[in-house]
């Protein structure tokens, strides 16, 4: 009799945790919330993660992911779904703390966040991030992908930058992103991370508002403005287009040999000048190619009354020399090379129409 009462007890036991189951199954697919058992475990089926799911690199790799047999968690603040079965995960980008269930349970996570373009946020809370990051990559034995810029760079590299080019910051943003660069590289030569840094020239493309080229030239052209110009349009500066980017973010993601060591994502190898994008834009637009130059002390002056503009003169060396930003070791390794610029300029200006 006893055991036969055990047995019911058992049964019923496992009825009210199948229900429970059920029901946040049930909540998850209604609400799109991730529920504490699919965090909580070791995940069977593949999990991989975007923190800082909705900016310019996030919203196409969260595209890309999809040609790969994985769910897709999106974190961010107002995380809005882009393929119909993601997870979404909203989260504070200044939220340090719930970094570590927001990355729980994932296989990889791609870190694209871009924290408020100011020295003193980005002094503020880079290391502490990326310091809460790591920490939980290791403690869920997941895959690290950081997007990075080539901040980092020797300025006398600028010209034609590699992979292993010499890293010696010349502003004090470059100094805060060698310091993320080292704290993972640091990691994966413990063998306790692994970890892949996919590095980009200045950006461009569609769903990309804070672009230089979208901010200084489209727009203003839009408005029948001139183009507005730092240091000298007449050099060479090579841009990386935005889903090409995600493309190749995926791909290293999903690539076992990549990780442990520095990518540059694929970026134009025609030489065109600022002064030749400009043209290209205003031809696609339909508008004269009219510029208006902004010196370094005309930048600071202005930087007095718009406070957008304080943190631009530190990076104007960027645009007073040629930039060549190479990915060339990419291209090799897996046969993608970038999308030309004609077609890249007519596609993010296709959005705007």
């Amino acid at each position: 009799m006893t055991g036969y009462i055990s047995l019911n007890v058992l049964l019923f036991h496992d009825l009210i945790q199948s229900a429970y189951i059920y029901r946040l199954i049930k909540r998850e697919r209604e609400d799109n919330f991730v529920p504490i058992y699919k965090i909580n475990y070791k995940h069977s089926i593949m999990l991989q993660t975007i923190l800082g799911s909705g900016g310019a690199i996030g919203k196409p790799l969260a595209r890309e992911l999809k040609n790969y047999n994985c769910d897709i968690r999106l974190i961010g603040r107002n995380p809005l779904k882009v393929n119909e079965t993601d997870q979404l995960y909203p989260l504070e980008a200044f939220n340090l703390t719930g970094i570590d269930k927001a990355i729980s349970g994932s296989s990889v996570v791609y870190v694209t966040i871009g924290f408020e373009y100011k020295l003193k946020v980005w002094q503020q809370i880079w290391e502490l991030f990326i310091s809460e990051v790591i920490k939980s990559c290791k403690k869920y034995e997941a895959k690290l992908v950081f997007f990075d810029n080539m901040y980092l760079y020797d300025k006398k590299a600028v010209p034609f930058m590699k992979e292993d080019s010499s890293i010696n910051p010349p502003s004090k943003k470059g100094e805060v992103r060698e310091r993320v660069h080292e704290l993972i590289m640091i990691e994966t030569e413990k063998k306790s991370l692994t970890a892949l840094i996919a590095r980009s020239a200045d950006f461009y493309g569609p769903e990309n508002n804070n672009s230089g080229l979208k901010i200084m030239a489209v727009d203003n052209f839009i408005k029948g403005k001139k183009a507005q110009v730092f240091g000298n349009p007449s050099c060479i500066h090579t841009y990386t287009y935005t889903p090409d980017a995600a493309k190749a973010a995926a791909i290293l993601g999903n690539t076992p040999d990549a990780y442990n060591q520095v990518w540059h994502v694929p970026t134009t190898k025609e030489k065109l000048t600022n002064l030749g994008w400009i043209k290209l834009i205003a031809k696609e637009l339909n508008c004269e190619p009219k510029i208006q130059k902004f010196p370094k002390w005309m930048v600071r002056m202005l930087g007095v009354f718009v406070p957008r503009l304080r943190e631009f003169p530190e990076m104007i060396y960027q645009y007073e020399q040629d930039y060549i930003f190479d990915s060339t070791k990419f291209e090799k390794r897996f046969g993608i090379t970038a999308t030309s610029p004609e077609e890249g300029v007519r596609k993010m200006l296709l959005e705007l129409r």
